[in-house]
């Protein structure tokens, strides 16, 4: 991993997730807000998107999974790499960090955890794919995240459920490098 993304996350660990334009007008607008996740947007849009969020002079990362009209293959890396200036992509789908990795985008790899089975795919994947960070959700479990922690050397991100100090704290305190949150209060925290 490009050593600025992981610098760029750890100073600042609240990453600001938006979900719509009003909060990437919203979060590009903050001087305190360094990484954008993108989790909007479509194939005729994700340009303008990506240009808005580098214009501003923060950090892009473009969930591909949630791009209208981009679909699980490894094109919709290629897509991304060639159409627009994102740093980075966020996905659920290995390949596609793989893919990722191979064009020098910044990977980060989204698990759900809801049971388990979750836990295990994150320690039996990791070696094989190595993403540059590790988005966990819902982020509010600190006993999880510090499990996490002690099974993985990548960086971990916690998102989902994030809505106040006590989630943010709880989260970095249990291990994790940052937060990612849709949430613009803490977005300003």
């Amino acid at each position: 991993m490009d050593r600025k993304y992981y610098d760029a996350i750890e100073s600042n660990p609240v990453v600001a997730a938006a979900k719509d334009r009003e909060g990437l007008e919203e979060c590009c607008g903050l001087e305190d807000i360094k990484v954008v996740f993108i989790l909007f947007g479509d194939i005729c849009s994700i340009r303008d998107i990506v240009d808005r969020v580098k214009a501003s002079g923060r950090m892009a990362f473009v969930h591909i999974d949630l791009i209208t009209g981009l679909g699980a293959k490894e094109v919709a890396v290629d897509y991304i790499r060639q159409y627009t200036e994102a740093d980075g992509i966020i996905t659920t789908k290995p390949a596609l960090v793989r893919r990722g990795k191979e064009l020098s985008l910044c990977t980060v790899l989204r698990y759900f955890l809801i049971d388990s089975m979750a836990l295990e795919n994150i320690r039996n994947q990791q070696h094989g794919i190595r993403p540059d960070f590790i988005e966990v959700l819902p982020g509010i479990m600190p006993k999880v995240i510090r499990e996490i922690c002690k099974i993985s050397r990548t960086p971990i991100i916690a998102g989902g459920l994030i809505t106040d100090k006590e989630d943010v704290v709880g989260a970095l305190s249990a291990g994790a490098i940052a937060v990612s949150t849709t949430n613009r209060g803490v977005w300003r925290m």
